[in-house]
């Protein structure tokens, strides 16, 4: 009886050592397309009153209303008297910039600013 149990174990092991193993990854060789970032939606507007460029960067600091703003930018052209749209960013209290050697009560870090005309 011992005998035969081994037999069957032994048969339906070498059944399943048989079975052809599936790949690993149905995708694998196959070129993916490209994601495109979502685009950054541009909801702020303001007018430039002064910049500070540095290297990778434009500090831009903006009349929003009767509110004074300071934005940090990806480098962009913009001068005195351009109107502008830019995203929310993020905000930073009390940021120091070694390069200005200048800290800033409060500055928007943005990814995208935009000029759309001049001051009337």
């Amino acid at each position: 009886m011992k005998l035969f149990f081994l037999t069957v174990l032994a048969l339906s092991a070498s059944a399943f050592a048989a079975e052809p193993a599936a790949p690993a990854n149905p995708h694998a060789g196959m070129k993916m397309p490209a994601m495109a970032a979502p685009a950054v939606q541009l909801t702020q507007q303001g007018t430039v009153l002064s910049t500070i460029s540095v290297p990778s960067y434009t500090y831009i600091e903006t009349m929003q209303g009767k509110q004074t703003v300071w934005l940090a930018a990806p480098t962009v052209a913009v001068k005195k008297g351009d109107n502008i749209q830019f995203d929310q960013g993020m905000l930073m209290s009390n940021f120091h910039s070694n390069t200005l050697k200048r800290t800033f009560a409060s500055i928007y870090f943005v990814n995208r600013v935009e000029v759309t005309g001049k001051k009337k």
